[in-house]
């Protein structure tokens, strides 16, 4: 992938691709939530998994996403979930990072993934044809005037291999996991890894002399990346 732009003013990025209906509602609901607890929303998904799920997918803007954010994002969310009550039926929320398939719905997402095999979906397609898959060389434009340059790797004979799709037609696009895309993500994960967080920074900036740390940081129990996870207080709706 290119290299990932981490500048504060990529938290109030635009997505490109949303949902309609309830989760789109739900969306407009969770996204300034996640803005002021410092993340970005990435997907909202209701499905009939045990039961109902209402699944958010948020993000870092370096892409990262942890346990401990999982359950900032639930503990911050619930109450204006509950208040807004937008899903009229017993639901269980569950609080998600974008994964390595990840779906791409922001341009910069686009861009990180430039070199990398995708799926796209359109909404009207390209001489009839509506789904589109192949590697991504490029992005043209900006905002939904953008244009995404792909290599197809499923086109026939009498197909173009190489197509240019507008932004605005696209209805859904996500990673292919590739072992290519695994190896970058290990690389980056042990890259990121062995950088010092602020967090480490500070720490070592408040030492005396022997002996001397800062307060550790509490760690969180299995299982908080779902809300209520931990009680195992069932969830449910008015």
């Amino acid at each position: 992938m290119a290299a990932a732009q981490t500048g504060p003013e990529l938290l109030e990025e635009p997505r490109l691709i949303s949902e309609a209906g309830v989760a789109g509602r739900i969306a407009t609901i969770a996204g300034p939530v996640l803005l002021d607890l410092g993340f970005r929303l990435v997907r909202v998904k209701i499905s009939a998994a045990e039961g109902t799920t209402l699944q958010i997918m948020a993000e870092r803007t370096d892409g990262t996403m942890t346990v401990d954010d999982c359950e900032k994002v639930s503990i911050g969310l619930s109450p204006v979930l509950d208040l807004e009550d937008p899903v009229t039926q017993a639901y269980r929320l569950e609080i998600s990072s974008p994964g390595i398939d990840r779906p791409l719905v922001r341009l910069s997402d686009f861009e990180r993934a430039i070199g990398h095999e995708a799926r796209l979906e359109m909404n009207f397609g390209l001489d009839g044809r509506k789904r589109f898959r192949g590697w991504i060389e490029g992005v043209e434009g900006n905002g939904r005037d953008a244009i995404i340059l792909l290599r197809r790797i499923d086109a026939r004979a009498d197909e173009p291999s190489d197509v240019r799709l507008p932004v605005s037609d696209i209805s859904e696009a996500r990673l292919v996991l590739t072992e290519a895309l695994i190896r970058e993500s290990l690389r980056a994960g042990k890259a990121a890894m062995e950088e010092p967080s602020k967090d480490e920074e500070e720490q070592v900036a408040v030492r005396r002399g022997p002996g001397r740390f800062a307060k550790a940081k509490p760690i969180s129990p299995a299982g908080t990346a779902r809300r209520n996870a931990s009680s195992g207080r069932p969830l449910h709706k008015k």
